[in-house]
């Protein structure tokens, strides 16, 4: 883990790619600190889905307005949220922050765990075959940034008990 805390008074974007867990961490974590979860895959666009649904990787344009409608939902957010996001980039976890204060939870992990988690997956719009691109195209976040790197080979538990013990203030 790479930081002094949480900022206590700012959002939480739990990151990384597809299978890692982003949506299970962020939803719980949102739980225990009594936070409201966003989760960002619900704010890609149709033509978005209908593109990783074939497993047409996306492009950088494609991503633009999809992490400007999640960076204008953060801050117009009357409380600090947590969000499942995969910022895969530094680009994208730049305009991300723009104005709004972000703690990103990195959830790493080797591609043959997220591929036998992606395969116990039903119902997402995400094909296996994209992990590999995803994988490809992340920028791990640097000590510029304010995150925390969390090993995904562990329970759920395990995990939040790790991110808890950061948390400065409720």
């Amino acid at each position: 883990m790479t930081s002094d805390g949480f900022n206590s008074s700012g959002h939480i974007m739990v990151m990384g790619v597809s299978g890692c867990g982003k949506s299970s961490v962020a939803k719980a974590l949102s739980v225990k600190l009594n936070r409201p979860f966003v989760e960002g895959d619900s704010w890609h666009s149709a033509k978005n889905i209908e593109k990783m649904s074939a497993g047409i990787p996306l492009t950088d344009e494609d991503r633009w307005p999809w992490l400007d409608l999640l960076a204008e939902k953060l801050r117009t957010s009357d409380v600090p949220v947590v969000m499942a996001c995969s910022a895969l980039k530094r680009s994208y976890r730049d305009r991300l922050r723009a104005g709004n204060g972000i703690t990103f939870v990195y959830l790493q992990g080797d591609r043959d765990i997220l591929l036998s988690r992606m395969s116990g997956r039903e119902g997402h719009f995400m094909p296996m075959k994209l992990l590999d691109n995803q994988l490809s195209v992340l920028e791990e976040p640097d000590q510029c940034e304010p995150h925390f790197v969390v090993n995904i080979d562990q329970p759920l538990e395990q995990i939040l008990d790790q991110l808890l013990q950061q948390v400065i203030t409720l």
